[in-house]
């Protein structure tokens, strides 16, 4: 099977933030989506744009983001909207 939708999880390392991102995200079904997690410092024209805001979920093909605070059903609401 072939996951649907590729999204970055725009975020940096020692985030408790991002963490709590991740545990939401980690209730999808991997069959739905996949998610790469994207540490902001490491490039600059991320760091520029999501500083402030990380984290972020971002598909790379639309440029939707979907931006903390968030929860499973944001979350959801966000993936089928794609």
């Amino acid at each position: 099977m072939t996951v649907s939708k590729k999204l970055l999880l725009l975020g940096t390392a020692g985030c408790h933030l991002c963490e709590e991102a991740e545990a939401i995200i980690a209730t999808l079904s991997p069959d739905a989506v996949s998610v790469e997690r994207v540490d902001i410092a490491e490039a600059e024209h991320w760091q520029a744009r999501y500083a402030i805001r990380i984290p972020v979920l971002y598909h790379p093909e639309t440029t939707s983001e979907l931006c903390w605070p968030f929860g499973q059903a944001e979350l959801h609401q966000f993936i089928e909207a794609l």
